[in-house]
């Protein structure tokens, strides 16, 4: 299987001139990177106008990788041979490489690109794309494969570092700016890599270690893919704030940072590549990077398995119009008289916090007065409130938020919850928000559980998730009042006067429904179907010959 990576558009705010001295300074070794061993200009040649310069050097590396396999390999070093051409004059440098150890049993291949930044032209964008291809090593090739990806994230994160490194030591030196190239600016001789401090113009670009932007992917053959991989991220070090000039199709990795969070190479690049890939594919309305995100961390970034859910999820969005549903949804008189949940403020994490207090909630009432299909539809719509309020907090607390908390009281309830339609409407409510808003609960502070308990939780958490079942924290009783209860979630001040607090909660109280409001199941399916056709179908004149998709 060929393993891939796309890094996001890490941005430099320094003039591309600049970057390119700072980058060349790694040559012909680099002390930030102990596995580049040495590199030796193989080819070399500049255009008659000096516009364009392209190296080609052959780089050694001395790959982190168990003695027993090197053995087995028979090799000390693993050699990578790069090819950086560098145009001045449109100031961009292309930077390709590949193995040239084993690449009969393992294929790596890697480009990365240094460019201008489209809205400022002092500023400097770099990008990289990196494939490992094991196709045979001895019978090792899935140690081989582990240990490459492995050592390939590591570097790609020491990566970031080293171009910051140099242009903190150019600064050091009194070089903060570099001339751009001019025709005039030719000299009859290049100099050596080392003086390109002295002589910025003629920045001879000779690159870096067998992965060119991050050292750090130099690592390994096999392993060697990993530091090819990483050299990608090398460049990323002095990233500026979220850039908003980086094309609309591309992810900018201080916007990663910013609006998604930490994440790893990796995980970065199933991110862009399943954007990508949607971009490409996908006829409907693209979601949003962080409902992307959700898929992939539900299914540990495996993008075949992310992209299949997620796929179900949008045809299923479609069908149902779930993207409109804030719009349309009016819900029913009886759900806002008797429906015991609501939002209500955050917790100290910034979170949206929403409360049910379950115990009160007559959900026999509500399913014979609305039927299933009302109840399924409310819930989605409070999930789709979540979501924007997700977004919000993140923009309001500056840090990327994209779950919420959910308070759930159970006192009150007993043996009338367990009423057998009922308890099959909240497992398909279960399961319906398990499939498309997977890692949207991010707590859930279940308070005064009662004997009881343990029988519902016993029928509704084979449901449930494994990793969403990690995120229950269960208080009997008044427990939730001591050390490790409440109050190391939610701020004291918001705490709701029904359980001690001192904040107003705008939940209803609920209470039993009242059985003039029940409806007869021939009503109550009706109303399902209803419900189920006006959001999958819709009316429309088919003329003859004219085409209606």
């Amino acid at each position: 299987m060929v393993q891939k990576y796309q890094s996001p558009v890490r941005v430099y705010k320094h003039p591309f001139e600049l970057v390119m001295t700072a980058y060349e300074r790694r040559f012909p070794t680099c002390h930030l990177i102990p596995m580049f061993v040495n590199s030796d200009v193989v080819n070399e040649e500049t255009s008659e106008d000096g516009a364009t310069h392209r190296v080609e050097r052959r780089c050694a590396l001395d790959v982190d990788a168990p003695r027993l396999l090197k053995r087995i390999a028979g090799v000390d070093y693993v050699y990578f041979i790069q090819k950086n051409t560098l145009n001045r004059k449109e100031r961009t440098l292309i930077i390709e490489s590949h193995n040239e150890t084993f690449s009969n049993r393992v294929v790596v291949n890697e480009t990365c690109c240094y460019s201008v930044h489209p809205e400022n032209e002092d500023w400097t964008c770099f990008e990289q794309t990196a494939s490992l291809d094991i196709k045979s090593f001895f019978g090792f090739e899935s140690t081989v494969e582990k240990i490459a990806m492995k050592q390939y994230a590591s570097s790609i994160n020491k990566g970031k570092e080293i171009i910051e490194f140099y242009l903190r030591e150019l600064e050091n030196e009194g070089v903060t700016h570099v001339p751009r190239w001019t025709c005039s600016s030719i000299c009859p001789a290049l100099p050596a890599p080392n003086s390109l401090s002295t002589s910025p113009p003629e920045l001879q670009l000779t690159s870096t270690p067998a992965v060119p932007a991050s050292h750090a992917a130099d690592t390994k053959d096999a392993p060697s893919q990993d530091a090819k991989q990483d050299s990608g991220a090398l460049q990323g070090d002095s990233l500026a704030e979220i850039q908003p000039g980086t094309p609309e199709d591309k992810l900018d990795a201080d916007y990663i940072k910013r609006y998604l969070g930490d994440l790893t190479p990796l995980q970065e690049s199933c991110l862009i590549r399943l954007r990508k890939w949607l971009q490409e594919t996908h006829k409907g309305k693209i979601p949003k990077d962080e409902h992307i995100l959700r898929f992939l961390r539900a299914r540990d970034f495996n993008m075949d398995k992310a992209r299949e859910i997620l796929c179900q999820s949008l045809t299923w969005r479609k069908q149902h119009q779930v993207d409109y549903l804030l719009e349309t949804w009016n819900p029913p008189q009886v759900l806002q008289d008797y429906y015991t949940g609501g939002w209500h403020h955050h917790d100290r994490d910034g979170r949206p916090l929403y409360i049910l207090r379950l115990g009160h909630m007559d959900t026999k009432g509500l399913v014979r007065a609305l039927g299933e299909e009302s109840l399924l539809r409310h819930v989605l719509s409070i999930n789709e409130e979540g979501l924007r309020r997700c977004e919000e907090n993140t923009k309001l607390f500056g840090q990327p938020i994209s779950c919420w908390t959910c308070l759930v009281d159970l006192e009150g309830l007993n043996m009338r919850h367990l009423w057998r339609p009922g308890v099959k409407a909240l497992l398909r409510i279960i399961e319906v928000v398990e499939a498309h808003y997977p890692e949207t609960l991010g707590r859930l502070l279940i308070l005064r559980a009662p004997r009881v308990f343990p029988v519902l939780w016993t029928l509704v958490s084979p449901f449930i998730d494994e990793n969403t079942r990690k995120k229950f924290l269960i208080y009997a009783g008044n427990d939730y009042q001591g050390p490790g209860g409440l109050v190391d979630y939610i701020d004291k001040e918001i705490i709701p006067d029904f359980l001690g607090g001192e904040c107003m909660c705008e939940v209803p109280e609920g209470g039993l429904v009242p059985k003039s409001m029940y409806r007869t199941p021939e009503e109550l399916e009706n109303e399902d179907v209803r419900l189920w056709t006006e959001t999958i179908y819709q009316s429309a004149s088919i003329f003859k010959g004219a085409p209606h998709e």
